[in-house]
């Protein structure tokens, strides 16, 4: 960590230190000279003697800390591992510039306050303590020169740890220097005579809150380098998924360290660095490229959806088309519950008729009850002799014996009747069944009333009444043999004679339509001709593209000749430009000669015309009164 850290230390004070490199940048191809050259300035001085390849050819002359000259020991040179010792970006006293009067700043601090020194030295002490340097309990109460000046170097170095401290020279003569580079913002109130006996009573406080501030800077900075704030630039503390731009400079920090590193080694592919690199952001683009995924698919999904959604039928005429059935069967359902309703009524009132009934018999069986009691209570009482008591019990017992046969014959009757009630209670459950079935054919056939012309007054509704006690009035509605039966057999007649038709339809769509594919077939036929022909024309037109490329390459020929010809002319023409202007002025001579004979001639044209369209005038007027008199004469004859 406190390698990887920058010096606190002010930079040199060359003034061209800010617009040159830090760093030299690594080159990409290979050098066939196996040293290198340094990317500092260059001087008259040759450089002394060194066996390391890589020192500079020139002696700098920059300034720069970071840009001195590799050949140099212990300045400026880039450390090849941790554990070498780089110089410190200090320039020296020397070359420190002296601090204007303007940054002189007193003291705020209760230095002489007895409490807030015991309290600075705590903390100096517990500090020194936690880094392992041995002092011992009562350093700070009578500190010596030699102890001071070790403390203060030790805090130095813990902010700086290149500091170039000399034991050979004063600490009157680093002192100052260092505070100013480290900018201790009250140096110019300590008193430099004073550090041979530090601990003396006017000079210890100022000393004390010196040691007090370095104290209070290292912690500092040991808290800000155990906060994993981004701007320590440390590459193991970068988490995967970063986006921080200090986290990014970190990277490319590292990257330009290894392969500097790889570059002073006399290596020019930075390979290893360039993976290491391209893996990390690698790792951080795993779950960007996971998450573009899983939204492509999303994306996918939607789309796939919308499509099946824009492919599928107006739902809006679907549910228009089943409100319109639901609405058909619940009419259906209504008509239905209607006759099943007063099916249920009668099914009531037969039931109420079959309790009134019920008890009716059970008051006639009590009255049969008591009077059998209250006819035995007098044959009880009454004196018969014997022969009538034999008599009445001969009659008894034939009486006796034909109730048996009685109740015999009476429990076959019941049986036939059980019996015949069942046959009756399963031919009524199966006429309502075929009465139902009707119904729902009835339903399904849409033949509920009214029913289409000529049959508007027909209604084909049947009701079975299993309650009713005259057969008549067992099944209600219309006359089946005579209105039913008659009716379903013209609806029957009606729907053959439409399926006939239909049928006669289809065949006829079915003959359009083979008719239709033959015509599509020889159509299909035409257009294999056709494209057979297209086929052939195409080739022929390659050919005459071919021939008229050929010409158009000898037309080109010719051009190209004829252009080299009318240049030649040209330029003979030019050699020859007075034999050609003398000739163009005889030439013009002769025109304007030719051109004046020429509107001679014209005249003389002109007025000949004229006058052989006036002799023409005379003599076509002579023609014509002498047809004139021919007519005359021809008509006086």
């Amino acid at each position: 960590m406190m390698d990887r850290r920058r010096s606190t230390l002010q930079p040199s004070s060359d003034m061209n230190a800010t617009s040159r490199s830090a760093i030299p940048v690594p080159a990409t191809v290979r050098k066939p000279n196996p040293s290198r050259m340094s990317v500092a300035g260059s001087s008259f001085n040759p450089p002394p003697p060194s066996s390391n390849p890589r020192q500079s050819m020139m002696r700098s002359q920059n300034m720069n800390p970071l840009l001195q000259s590799a050949s140099k020991t212990n300045y400026g040179r880039t450390p090849l591992n941790n554990s070498t010792r780089r110089g410190s970006m200090w320039p020296g006293a020397a070359n420190m510039p002296p601090p204007p009067s303007s940054q002189t700043m007193k003291d705020t601090r209760p230095l002489r306050e007895k409490s807030f020194q015991i309290t600075m030295k705590q903390d100096i002490s517990q500090y020194l303590r936690s880094v392992h340097y041995d002092i011992g309990p009562a350093t700070l109460n009578n500190i010596q020169g030699k102890e001071y000046r070790a403390i203060v170097e030790f805090l130095i170095l813990q902010l700086d740890p290149y500091h170039p401290f000399d034991p050979a020279s004063r600490m009157e003569d680093e002192f100052i220097p260092a505070l100013r580079a480290l900018r201790y913002p009250f140096v110019n109130s300590i008193d430099v005579k004073s550090l041979a006996a530090p601990a003396s009573m006017h000079c210890w406080p100022a000393f004390l809150g010196v040691m007090h501030w370095l104290v209070e800077c290292c912690k500092a900075i040991q808290t800000y380098e155990g906060s994993g704030d981004p701007t320590l630039q440390i590459a193991e503390n970068i988490p995967d998924e970063f986006e921080d731009p200090m986290d990014h400079q970190a990277l490319a920090f590292e990257y330009y360290e290894q392969a500097y590193a790889l570059w002073m080694n006399m290596v020019d592919d930075f390979v290893e660095p360039k993976q290491s690199l391209e893996d990390r952001y690698a790792r951080k683009n795993g779950q960007a490229h996971l998450e573009l995924e899983e939204t492509t698919a999303q994306l996918e999904q939607g789309v796939r959806e919308l499509e099946k959604l824009k492919a599928a039928a107006d739902p809006l005429a679907k549910l228009q088309n089943e409100n319109a059935t639901l609405k058909q069967d619940c009419e259906k359902f209504l008509k239905i519950l209607k006759q099943y309703e007063s099916r249920k009524k009668k099914l009531m009132d037969q039931i109420t008729f079959e309790k009134a009934e019920l008890i009716t018999k059970g008051n006639q069986l009590e009255q049969l009850k008591s009077e059998q009691s209250r006819l035995a209570e007098i044959v009880k009482t009454q004196n018969l002799t014997p022969e009538e008591v034999i008599k009445m019990n001969t009659d008894h017992e034939t009486l006796t014996q034909n109730l048996r046969d009685l109740e015999q014959k009476i429990a076959e009757t019941n049986r036939h009747v059980m019996t015949l009630e069942v046959n009756v209670t399963n031919r009524a459950a199966a006429a309502e069944e075929a009465i139902d079935s009707y119904t729902n054919l009835l339903t399904q056939l849409e033949l509920f009333p009214p029913l289409a012309p000529p049959l508007e007054d027909v209604d084909l509704t049947l009701d079975l009444n299993t309650a009713s006690s005259n057969p008549h009035n067992l099944l209600s509605g219309a006359d089946i043999r005579r209105v039913i039966k008659p009716a379903l057999s013209a609806v029957a007649e009606a729907k053959r004679s439409a399926r006939a038709n239909v049928e006669s339809e289809r065949i006829k769509l079915d003959n359009e339509l083979d008719q239709v594919t033959l015509e599509c077939e020889n159509i299909e036929e035409e257009i294999v001709e056709v494209e057979k022909k297209v086929v052939a024309l195409n080739d022929q037109a390659d050919d005459l593209r071919e021939v008229a490329q050929q010409e158009a390459v000898v037309a080109n020929a010719e051009a190209n000749r004829l252009e080299k010809e009318l240049a030649n002319a040209r330029t003979a023409a030019l050699g020859k430009g007075t034999i050609v202007r003398s000739r163009l002025q005889t030439l013009q001579f002769n025109y304007r000669e030719q051109v004046e004979k020429v509107a001679r001639l014209k005249d003389e044209t002109v007025r000949a015309i004229l006058k052989n369209t006036h002799e023409i005038a005379i003599f076509k007027d002579e023609v014509s009164r002498c047809l004139s008199d021919l007519r005359l004469f021809a008509e006086g004859e």
